[in-house]
């Protein structure tokens, strides 16, 4: 991943499979469930660990700790065991097809997956999806989104944007010129120059061509395509370029949007705390405090209740 960043879930040192696997089937057997027991194994183990310690109960005890732990949790809480077991890749497959099946799509979930991910991570979700749902993703996508946004999210599945690490100044300059052109600079929008150069910079190139255009149209390349563009073809341009400024942030914003005002949206709470635990979830707490003036665990502990919300802050930790 990029440079620099940090989950707040390490892999356990002498982790042993048989024995948490052992903690787990304590904790469910007879009446009622230690969900103490539970919270404190499955925070303290990193993706891989919850993995094999899944293949070890199922050798130890000839059942499915999946569908132990459903029958035994309900609610957030049995949303956030089951997120935290899922494979990563698996989770980001899982949450795309959630968002697609049924009556109506949850765009800003397409979004923030597509728009956030590595190219490595992209590729990887396209074949598990394939393989675990028997789906072609981009397939689903066309189906399901239409217009400018649909072309945006099929250029993303693709996982061809350039990574390397290397900014070219002069194609910076190019681009921003393009993009004002293509946008402020004319009457109407030419939609396709945007995807072009959004979806195929690297983002350290869209930081600097993002710099670019603000020395050069006085105005800065996100609220040029608000004013250009609008709905979920506008929220998926702007992902891209807050993931160049600072991808931390943008998953902060998400998540203080999840629990600010009435009620919380706890899949997207969810889903976050868990896609970036082991990833950058030390720097999304960082910005948090920074743009909101408090920390994330004491939002997430006035927003939650019980076993739902001792899981949720073991993860974030303080």
């Amino acid at each position: 991943m990029t440079q620099g960043t940090q989950g707040t879930i390490r892999p356990a040192s002498n982790f042993d499979a048989m024995r948490d696997a052992e903690i787990l089937r304590k904790a469910m057997k007879g009446f009622g469930t230690d969900e103490q027991a539970i919270v404190d194994v499955v925070s303290s183990r990193s993706n891989d660990q919850r993995q094999q310690i899944k293949a070890a109960f199922k050798t130890m005890y000839g059942k499915d700790l999946i569908k132990d732990l459903k029958s035994e949790l309900s609610g957030n809480m049995e949303e956030l065991i089951l997120a935290l077991f899922m494979p990563s890749t698996y989770y980001d497959a899982w949450s795309l097809r959630k968002a697609m099946q049924g009556a109506g799509t949850q765009e800003r979930v397409l979004i923030e997956i597509l728009c956030t991910r590595t190219n490595q991570e992209i590729r990887d979700i396209v074949r598990c999806y394939q393989s675990e749902f028997g789906r072609d993703l981009e397939k689903d996508i066309k189906s399901d989104t239409s217009g400018h946004f649909e072309r945006l999210l099929v250029s993303m599945c693709q996982g061809n944007r350039d990574e390397s690490q290397s900014v070219n100044h002069q194609m910076a300059q190019d681009d921003a010129q393009r993009l004002y052109q293509a946008g402020e600079g004319k009457l109407g929008t030419d939609e396709s120059c945007f995807n072009m150069i959004l979806a195929t910079r690297s983002f350290p190139q869209l930081k600097a061509t993002m710099e670019a255009y603000s020395r050069m149209a006085n105005r800065d390349l996100l609220s040029s395509v608000s004013r250009e563009f609008s709905g979920y073809v506008e929220s998926g341009l702007k992902t891209i370029l807050q993931c160049a400024l600072n991808r931390p942030a943008f998953f902060a914003e998400r998540l203080y949007c999840s629990m600010k005002g009435a009620g919380t949206d706890d899949s997207t709470l969810v889903r976050i705390v868990v896609t970036r635990s082991e990833i950058d979830l030390v720097q999304i707490k960082q910005m948090f405090t920074q743009m909101y003036q408090k920390t994330l665990s004491t939002m997430i502990a006035s927003d939650t209740s019980g076993d739902y919300r001792k899981l949720l802050l073991a993860i974030v930790g303080q």
